[in-house]
């Protein structure tokens, strides 16, 4: 029986229920987001608020290593969630751990916002560590809402299922932006304030510090309006049938909710049993397997360099090319304006269209060309960005760079940063794939880790003079560019490891069907009444 209910599951017609899926896996997706990167529109405003230094020409700006834990922390707790989770879907099920991780963001989303302390510095401390335990839980989310999806769809519409889910985290950043424009709009109209340069003081008015904390708060309510949907949802019946080995309850719980009916004999009842049952530390997985993990992880790795980069510190180069007016010339609530409009239009215009791009033409093209091309894309815009780079800071051609930093984003999405969310959730083992996928996203994190602590430092100006207040001399946003686009060339590469799911069973693509490593085994049955 195992062997139809696997069967239907890669036939079964796309229902209602698969949308479902997608926005019950999706909302966590929209939350993880969110939460992510919603904190780069907040970092300036955090400066100016606990480290202005009275008499300072310039408003105050997070120092080198608080800046850097407050952006790179998250990133840290995410990758030992994707570590930690992804085992323990393996372990204990899908459905089991699916909602811990969502309770988890959560209450550590509602915690960020109420960070407290006496001073600058223990008020950040605070921040830090919810933010850390927020990551962990977005870890979990990654590994188990891939593997959920992929469990769930028919062959043919795998991909862009998958793909729609993490889609979801474009909605979520393209969110971000406009709570933090609608945020800072409503509190410029009730609490007005002058510029820094006119009154230091007034430009930062007390109930200023209410603005970072309600747009990091908002981040609880999308995941908990799912949690009882996830709450409901059956385990797997991919799960239940290959790992817990019990094809009777797989039939039944894919009986209610994708309307299917199995039946067979009371007599007998083939259930399937892989023989040569190795785990993940196995020589066989290894010798199967080791260079897909291998091509996942580094891709991941790369692309998150870039990405994230980009990302979390889009408005230190929106001001280095003079975009963004100087921090002086503005009020705090202003600056929190300017940052987030400038980063919505950037979602709205390459972030959000380049996923739905994958998703509608994932399961067309198929994941390998939209990889690479993605990749080579990439690296193209950014040294199209790079090469002419004081071009770019000119008066007059901010848009042109504004439409050349778009692509890069548009192709990142409709590339790379949705395809390696897709791949590591088609081509392993069910007993491992959670954990694959698991590690595939935690060497993404650790790229990202890499990304946002090392842009920090190295897009400074290599003008001493020129640096912000407390950094280093760097290699410039310029040659910074260079680096990303490098990472986009190797990525290229190693997407030579990873083969193309396209219309592929996931039995097919992990060798779960091989006829030498099944061996049938007869059980009593009923038949299972469709719901």
């Amino acid at each position: 029986m195992a062997n139809e209910v696997l069967n239907r599951l890669d036939t079964a017609k796309t229902q209602w229920y698969h949308f479902t899926a997608v926005v019950i896996a999706g909302m966590g997706f929209f939350t993880d987001a969110y939460d992510l990167f919603c904190i780069s529109l907040v970092t300036k405003l955090l400066g100016r608020i606990y480290y202005t230094i009275p008499g300072s020409n310039t408003p105050g700006s997070l120092p080198p290593n608080v800046a850097a834990a407050v952006n790179g922390v998250a990133f840290c707790g995410t990758l030992a969630g994707q570590l930690f989770f992804g085992w323990l879907g393996d372990k204990m099920g899908r459905k089991c751990v699916y909602g811990m991780t969502l309770m988890l963001m959560v209450l550590s989303s509602v915690a960020s916002g109420l960070s407290f302390g006496s001073t600058p510095n223990s008020v950040m401390g605070t921040l830090c560590f919810f933010r850390f335990w927020l990551g962990f839980g977005i870890g979990g989310d990654y590994p188990l809402s891939a593997t959920i999806m992929s469990e769930y769809a028919n062959k043919k519409t795998r991909g862009a299922f998958i793909a729609a889910v993490f889609a979801m985290q474009g909605f979520g950043i393209l969110t971000g932006g406009i709570v933090t424009i609608v945020v800072s709009a409503i509190f410029k109209v009730i609490h007005p304030s002058p510029a820094y340069r006119v009154d230091p003081i007034g430009s930062l008015p007390p109930e200023a510090d209410y603005i970072w904390r309600f747009i990091l708060m908002f981040g609880a309510f999308p995941a908990l309006m799912t949690y009882y949907w996830r709450m409901k949802m059956p385990e797997t019946a991919r799960y239940t049938a290959l790992v817990a080995k019990n094809a009777q309850q797989a039939a039944a719980d894919m009986a209610k909710v994708l309307q299917v009916k199995i039946t067979e004999e009371q007599e007998n009842t083939e259930q399937v049993r892989p023989s040569k049952d190795y785990g993940f530390f196995s020589r066989e997985f290894f010798h199967k397997h080791g260079w897909h993990l291998l091509g996942t992880s580094v891709c991941w790795f790369l692309l998150d360099i870039a990405f994230y980069s980009q990302n979390l510190f889009q408005k230190d180069i929106f001001t280095a090319i003079n975009w963004i007016p100087k921090a002086n010339t503005m009020s705090a609530m202003e600056e929190v304006f300017c940052i987030a409009r400038a980063q919505t239009l950037i979602a709205f215009l390459g972030t959000v269209p380049g996923y739905w791009f994958t998703v509608f033409l994932i399961d067309k093209i198929g994941r390998f060309y939209i990889q690479l091309g993605g990749f080579l894309a990439m690296l193209v815009f950014m040294l199209g960005l790079a090469i002419p780079y004081h071009h770019w800071t000119e008066p007059g051609n901010h848009i042109g760079f504004l439409i050349m930093y778009a692509f890069t984003f548009f192709f990142a999405n409709f590339g790379p940063n949705s395809t390696t969310f897709v791949v590591p959730a088609e081509i392993f083992p069910a007993r491992v794939r959670s954990t694959c996928h698991g590690i595939s996203a935690a060497a993404g994190k650790a790229g990202a880790i890499i990304g946002s602590f090392g842009f920090l430092y190295a897009a400074q100006n290599p003008n001493p003079a020129l640096t912000d207040h407390g950094y280093p001399p760097g290699i410039g946003v310029r040659y910074s560019l260079f680096v990303l686009a490098a990472c986009n060339f190797f990525g290229a590469g190693f997407t030579l490891l990873v083969p193309d799911s396209k219309g592929k069973s996931l039995e097919e693509m992990s060798g779960e069907n091989d006829v030498e490593d099944v061996e049938i085994e007869a059980v009593p049955s009923k038949t299972i009444p469709p719901v």
